[in-house]
């Protein structure tokens, strides 16, 4: 299927979640906008634009969907030398820049990419099982087709806290065995058939196996916890640390990062005390900073999102440990 032509940002659906609490704390720390900021999550360019338009002197925007690029390029002009555009994962995104005053990631799916229906990441829109954010690696199809039940089942439930996990893990191989599995359809009414149906109010019954596959075709949550390291490196003393994350996988492993980036070592009664470890970073909005109602009201989907902020000390950066912030070691 052919791939819709990219839309300005003024006509895409999708809205940054969170933006205005991220501006508001910036607003009170003198200085933050001086120097490079990173947007490690481009999409339709809501974040970059407003540091531009705060004043920001630089604003290095990365993604790894070209498509973003190619929309981007549509305003790009107006921010001349100001702005960069790089394709690329955010988990590099410090080979782009050094002493930076700032990192801003949108974590996950954009909604211009569950709008769009080629690019099948949507269980309510009908195409090809793709789901990837780039254009390379193996398709959510592959995965859904090629691997074990076993291999299935832990990605269900590992990436989409899944609880019936290994019911439709089975119900995808038995379905697979009779037809490929190769459109966002077939998956779901797989799917809804092994799940009781929907109550009012309630998520769909395919809207945490879709999550599933997602992460594991993108590798989201490995490429989180690099991103955050990477960050770390990347950003100068005092420099912000802000990330918006969309469900409870992704927010565990900011909030992992940045409480051992707070942590010291301490003895006990039993043992004596042991030198405290320097601190990385000091988290600037204790528990995260949720969407008021109005926020959800106009963007239903920004209901599950948190926002955390943090800022770097001149300590030095730690090296990446994915096991420590509770990254699944899923192999397909």
């Amino acid at each position: 299927m052919a791939a819709t032509a990219p839309q300005t940002p003024d006509a895409s659906p999708h809205i940054p979640v969170l933006l205005g609490p991220l501006m508001a704390a910036l607003a009170t720390r003198p200085g933050a906008l001086g120097g490079t900021w990173i947007d490690g999550t481009l999409g339709a360019g809501g974040y970059t634009r407003a540091l531009l338009d705060a004043g920001a002197a630089h604003v290095i925007a990365i993604d790894r969907d070209p498509q973003a690029l190619a929309m981007a390029r549509a305003w790009a002009p107006s921010y001349g030398d100001r702005l960069t555009l790089v394709q690329d994962r955010f988990g590099t995104l410090d080979a782009h820049a050094t002493g930076a005053a700032g990192v801003v990631l949108d974590v996950g799916v954009s909604s211009m990419q569950l709008d769009q229906d080629e690019r099948g990441f949507s269980f309510q829109r009908h195409g090809p099982l793709d789901m990837r954010m780039g254009a390379d690696g193996p398709s959510a199809a592959d995965i859904v087709n090629h691997a074990t039940e076993a291999q299935l089942a832990d990605i269900l439930y590992h990436y989409g806290e899944e609880r019936a996990a290994r019911r439709i893990a089975r119900a995808i191989v038995t379905a697979r065995a009779i037809s490929e599995i190769t459109t966002t359809r077939q998956l779901a009414e797989v799917v809804e058939g092994c799940l009781p149906r929907a109550k009012p109010g309630q998520a769909h019954p395919a809207t945490r196996s879709f999550q599933a596959f997602r992460i594991a075709v993108n590798d989201e949550l490995g490429e989180l916890a690099r991103a955050l390291a990477a960050a770390e490196r990347v950003l100068r003393p005092g420099g912000v640390l802000a990330v918006v994350s969309f469900h409870s996988l992704e927010d565990r492993i900011v909030k992992r990062f940045l409480a051992g980036a707070e942590a010291r070592t301490r003895g006990n009664r039993y043992a004596p005390d042991i030198a405290p470890e320097p601190v990385r970073f000091h988290d600037l909005a204790r528990g995260g900073i949720a969407p008021d109602a109005a926020e959800v009201a106009a963007n239903p989907r920004s209901r599950s999102a948190r926002l955390r902020i943090a800022a770097r000390t001149d300590a030095a950066p730690a090296p990446p440990l994915p096991d420590a912030l509770g990254v699944p070691d899923l192999s397909v």
